[in-house]
């Protein structure tokens, strides 16, 4: 069982991946993307499997100083303590049978979530998403590669948790190469996909309903 202060030394961690390596600036990017092709100025956005909503968060303050206001609902199945939330609106829920009406957001939004599931739970996450959302689906995630393992070893030094360095090394092993997901969301009800290689191993995939 981790305790309280081991999960918050870890969400830390983590803070630090999405501000230095590709979660914040790739997440603004999508979001800027489907915005000006959707000719949306403002866009309510769906953040799955949020966490502590602290990519989302930092991205909305970006796109803010460019006139584009996003309002975010931060959904995770568990609950993060308000000192550590960085999301005004969060609630709790699952990401794979999503608690809302159709079309209920501009967006449906995910942070280094989709490496997590198998290839039938990404088919599935995809499409229960695109139920929810008027406009696209966006993903942020890694990229699997020799390289991409090999530099994780680097950085640990950057992490305060020896949890952080082991969910690292599974997150890469575990992750997708663009065209594998490519090829998996291409099976779900989109018109169309784009999947871009982003800044240190990221991707990031716009799926349009």
């Amino acid at each position: 069982m981790i305790s309280s202060e081991e999960a918050l030394t870890s969400l830390r961690d983590l803070r630090t991946v999405n501000r230095l390596f590709g979660g914040v600036s790739t997440t603004a990017h999508l979001l800027r993307r489907a915005m000006l092709k959707s000719g949306l100025q403002k866009a309510s956005v769906l953040e799955v499997a949020a966490g502590d909503g602290y990519s989302i968060h930092h991205a909305t303050k970006r796109l803010r100083k460019e006139n584009l206001e996003v309002a975010p609902l931060c959904l995770d199945r568990r609950a993060i303590s308000e000192e550590a939330h960085c999301c005004s609106q969060s609630m709790t829920g699952d990401a794979l049978q999503l608690p809302f009406p159709d079309a209920s957001f501009d967006f449906v939004s995910c942070g280094l979530f989709l490496h997590h599931l198998n290839p039938a739970e990404v088919i599935a996450f995809v499409n229960g998403a695109l139920r929810v959302a008027r406009s696209a689906v966006l993903f942020n995630d890694l990229r699997r590669s020799r390289i991409h393992l090999a530099l994780i070893y680097a950085w640990m030094p950057l992490f305060q948790s020896p949890i952080s360095c082991a969910d690292g090394i599974s997150s890469i092993r575990q992750a997708y190469t663009p065209e594998e997901m490519s090829r998996l969301i291409i099976q779900t009800n989109t018109r169309s996909i784009e999947i871009e290689k982003r800044f240190l191993f990221r991707m990031g995939g716009i799926v349009w309903k």
